[in-house]
């Protein structure tokens, strides 16, 4: 037990004392990128989406 009260312990005074939070600002702006990566990439996979339905589409119209 006193294995696992020194882990949280150390655990706790590592992430208030060693690690380096974001400002908000620094938080804000990497939201903003990947808020516009996913808007990026969902557009590209719904456009491949999109164009691979047709071009089925159109090959199985082929063969009605």
């Amino acid at each position: 037990m006193n294995k696992l009260s020194v882990y949280f312990r150390d655990s706790y005074r590592e992430l208030m004392e060693k690690v380096t939070w974001p400002t908000w600002q620094q938080l804000q702006q990497s939201t903003m990128i990947v808020l516009v990566a996913t808007i990026i990439i969902t557009a590209i996979v719904w456009v491949m989406d999109f164009g691979i339905a047709n071009v089925l589409e159109l090959f199985y119209s082929l063969f009605k």
